[in-house]
């Protein structure tokens, strides 16, 4: 597998800060062969992708739920009277709606009925948190967008991370074009859906610089969709991260019992509501990161109550071949972090 062409970790800690940075955030190719352009920097915004689902939605979720603005164990239907039957915001979060994990929606823009039982089994899905964006905007009354700044970006603090379009002029490109898409489609893998390329023509054949990489949240949803669309950098990450690990302290924002909720594991250990959870050896004890990966390459986390917050960020689709996967360079960091703590 290929490295990506830039990288950049960090991690904070009650021990110990780590920031590496290394490659460059846009290359080109000359005759088959990668060549690095601009040199990624620590204020290179990134293309978050499915880190959207827990900075976006999840994060904007602990504040209704705290405010009783929505319910966990409510049918989605309540709020989007359009949606399948006998689906709960919590069976979404926990990613066991019963929905397919992924459809064209720029080709047929209605979704597709449920593939599984409802809340039987973990089937990851960005149709879920497609609908748990649009349960936030219906809440609130507001455009997604304009939903998400009020209630986690600008009470955070995050001002370079946005929706759509990056907040600056120093961009990762994310990828060299639609291919990985494309690919999907007329490879029926992983998921085998009734389209082809063929059936769209919007495809992009250039550089993807400043847009979201992901089809349906730059086709079908303007850049603004509840499972992708952000744009951040690290310090915005690790900014989001610590206020997260010490979510005691804001709450004004939220509820820290609701909270807690969110950070709790679920039926699937290694998933709690919106978050992803790894484990972490830290010096002689180990201790449960929440957090998300993102499929251009980047990755968060964060240990409640603890002091900690983690990130990585890379461009790692800008390769010939087969990309390493944003879980390697993730693992790749949780151990840089526990090896650390254990000199300190």
């Amino acid at each position: 597998m290929n490295s990506p062409a830039g990288l950049v970790m960090a991690a904070r800690t009650p021990w110990f800060e780590l920031t590496e940075c290394t490659g460059h955030r846009t290359v080109r190719w000359e005759d088959g062969v990668r060549v690095g352009e601009a040199p990624m920097t620590i204020d290179t915004h990134h293309d978050l992708a499915s880190i959207t689902k827990i900075i976006a939605t999840t994060t904007a979720l602990i504040r209704l739920v705290s405010d009783r603005l929505v319910e966990l164990d409510a049918p989605v239907r309540g709020y989007l009277p359009d949606c399948p039957d006998g689906i709960t915001v919590r069976d979404l979060l926990l990613h066991r709606g019963g929905l397919w994990e992924w459809y064209p929606l720029y080709i047929q823009r209605e979704m597709p009925p449920p593939r599984y039982r409802p809340g039987r089994e973990r089937h990851y899905s960005d149709l879920g948190f497609i609908l748990l964006g649009r349960i936030v905007a219906a809440a609130t009354g507001l455009s997604l967008d304009r939903a998400v700044s009020e209630l986690v970006t600008e009470p955070l603090g995050l001002r370079s991370t946005r929706y759509a379009r990056p907040a600056g002029s120093q961009v990762a490109m994310s990828a060299r074009d639609d291919r990985v898409e494309m690919d999907m489609l007329d490879s029926q893998r992983p998921y085998p859906v009734p389209h082809r390329s063929a059936d769209f023509t919007g495809w992009r054949h250039g550089p993807v610089i400043g847009q979201v990489a992901d089809g349906n949240a730059h086709h079908a949803f303007g850049g603004v969709s509840g499972h992708a669309g952000l744009f951040s950098t690290v310090p915005d990450l690790l900014r989001y991260c610590t206020a997260l690990s010490r979510y005691r302290e804001y709450d004004g924002l939220w509820r820290p019992d609701v909270a807690q909720e969110f950070f709790s594991p679920g039926p699937d250990a290694q998933q709690a509501l919106g978050f992803r959870r790894y484990e972490l050896q830290i010096r002689d004890e180990t201790v449960t990161v929440l957090g998300h990966p993102g499929y251009v390459g980047c990755a968060v986390g964060f240990v409640p109550d603890r002091d900690i917050a983690l990130v990585m960020a890379s461009n790692r689709l800008l390769v010939e071949g087969t990309p390493v996967p944003t879980d390697a360079l993730w693992h790749d960091l949780l151990k840089a972090t526990a090896q650390r703590s254990r000199t300190i």
